[in-house]
């Protein structure tokens, strides 16, 4: 890896999609232009701006998924099943080992003192507010799935473990209790049934999140080269980045990126429609969740031609004032000192519990672990070109550490009180003899929890108005991260181009819940997450190699 000192730019330089570092950094000495390869034209007055081969595969492919999945639905559901049925049973210890690694690198290095180098150089200084920027990076990352699972996850894992284990004829274990269960135990139930719900949704997801972003981070705004996926394997490829294989990995990270995120959408469909059918008694099906989807990427469409600034930063801000309301009304309406108590007690739960929810090998607890925790590894990676892109995108001028302790550490920290407030509040319901909340359908069970509290109908709206708005921040930030993987790395492309990716989302959240359903979308998640697992692991190769040709400062 060649690399040249690069001193702090005097007068900006002209725009070609990456700042121009400021400060001492690397640059990589490559004779690649941003942009080289792409084809640019104005049909119809309309500009646009993308790399030819990375586009066209992927717009085409994607195309011909949609129409095929729409037209044949009972084939479509049996090939999800088997895909889905097949990397259970064959890749779950690849997933568990995998994200293993990727947690013990991001903590080595906060601790290391690479954590001390600032991503755009020593100079840099942050693009957003610190409250902008978590606001960008929490709602984009987790924020449909909080809203899904955040009373629906802990209730499956207490119901479950506290039936206990069953055994079938052939000895496999047939219940969905995390590791041996606690039959008949309803305290040690609930904590169990906390601790892997906490395993999905703290360290391991951030860090999956933090090993794309930073890698794309170092590799754009400190050593010069495009913002895609591509970039990360130039330690281990080299210019051949810029032939075929670079191409093969930008198309695999944005049939990720479009699965996993249709992943999101069509879970946020489902629950808001069942919202509404709940609170106004609209009529749910189909038609409602087509047109619903159809709604809500057109409002999409609106926020991406506003761009990220008047768009994506307003919406989460708008989003996590939301959000907060509804978790200080949960917390001080509902088991308030139990919901206090229980954050610090399921912390050591979870932590307690870690080693053996995340060991990958000889595990018994089958269901779970296939069932689960698979299925979220796959949904998790597969988001990780577009939240880590879009992270990467908003995050020029913060340190290594600074960087890696918001994106891991804080969000996860919020994520189990937000578990803990609502997950013991529909825990305790349940203990008190109201079972409506467990038996409801998954996308119901918020709205359930939520009309045994004061005010059911205010934070039902709520509830139903933070799914749309995430939907909606969730749509933009992915259509910006495709756009910019299919610009060859820009990141001012035309906004056009953005528009259809965003529209593109939309169609593929409809024909997956068309073609089957809740069960279509996990299928599409796990599998979409497979391959992207190893350009992961080479990330975490890339990311050392990249901070280790970087200057030290002196001071964090």
């Amino acid at each position: 890896m060649a690399k040249k000192p690069v001193p702090p730019p005097e007068t900006p330089p002209e725009s070609v999609g990456i700042p121009v570092p400021e400060g001492a950094t690397n640059l990589i000495d490559t004779d690649y232009q941003i942009g080289q390869d792409n084809y640019q034209a104005r049909p119809l007055g309309v500009s646009i701006d993308i790399h030819g081969v990375v586009f066209a595969i992927s717009s085409l492919v994607v195309l011909g998924f949609v129409v095929l999945t729409l037209a044949l639905p009972e084939q479509a559901t049996a090939v999800f099943d088997g895909m889905k049925n097949w990397i259970n049973t064959h890749a779950t210890w690849f997933y568990l080992l995998s994200a293993n690694v990727f947690v013990l690198l991001c903590l080595g290095l906060i601790f290391s003192p690479l954590g001390r180098i600032r991503i755009g150089g020593a100079e840099a200084t942050p693009d957003f507010s610190r409250v902008a920027w978590f606001s960008m990076l929490f709602a984009a990352g987790m924020g449909i799935g909080l809203m899904f699972y955040g009373v629906a996850e802990p209730l499956t894992h207490f119901g479950t473990s506290l039936a206990g284990i069953t055994v079938g004829e052939d000895g496999v274990r047939t219940d969905w209790a995390p590791l041996g269960g606690a039959a008949g135990d309803p305290e040690a139930a609930a904590d169990l049934g906390m601790a892997a719900t906490l395993l999905h949704w703290s360290l391991h997801p951030w860090a999956m999140y933090a090993i794309v972003a930073l890698s794309l981070a170092i590799f754009s705004y400190n050593k010069g080269l495009p913002m895609t996926v591509r970039s990360i394997f130039y330690p281990i490829l080299g210019e051949r980045i810029w032939g075929w294989p670079g191409h093969v990995i930008d198309i695999l990270a944005v049939f990720a990126t479009l699965f996993g995120l249709a992943t999101s959408l069509g879970y946020g469909a489902e629950q808001a429609t069942s919202g509404l059918s709940h609170l106004f008694g609209i009529g749910g099906g189909d038609t409602t969740l087509v047109l619903l989807i159809a709604g809500i990427t057109a409002v999409a469409v609106v926020s991406i031609v506003l761009g990220v600034d008047k768009g994506v930063r307003r919406l989460s801000e708008i989003n996590m004032v939301l959000a907060f309301v509804l978790l200080i009304f949960v917390v001080f309406v509902g088991p308030t000192l139990l919901i206090f108590t229980g954050f610090f007690h399921n912390i050591a739960n979870y932590l307690g519990e870690l080693p053996f929810l995340s060991n990958p090998f000889a595990r018994e607890d089958v269901n779970y672990s296939q069932g689960w925790t698979t299925f979220y590894w796959g949904w998790w990676i597969s988001w990780s070109p577009f939240v880590g892109m879009f992270i990467a995108r908003v995050s020029r001028g913060r340190s290594v550490r600074e960087f890696l302790i918001s994106v891991l550490l804080i969000p996860s920290t919020v994520s189990i009180f937000w578990f803990t407030a609502f997950g013991t509040t529909a825990i305790e319901q349940v203990q008190a003899g109201y079972d409506g909340a467990a038996t409801a359908e998954l996308p119901l069970q918020l709205f359930m929890m939520l009309g045994q509290l004061p005010l059911m109908e205010i934070t039902s709206f709520i509830g139903i108005v933070l799914v749309i708005v995430f939907f909606i921040t969730s749509s933009d930030s992915g259509s910006l991260v495709i756009d910019t993987i299919t610009a060859g790395g820009k990141i001012d492309a035309p906004k056009p181009q953005r528009v259809f990716w965003g529209i593109i989302e939309g169609a593929i959240a409809i024909a997956l819940l068309l073609g089957g359903g809740l069960a279509a979308l996990q299928a599409v998640a796990v599998s979409a997450g497979l391959p992207f697992t190893l350009i992961l692991l080479a990330g975490c190769y890339a990311i050392l190699r990249g901070l280790l040709s970087e200057p030290r400062p002196g001071k964090a």
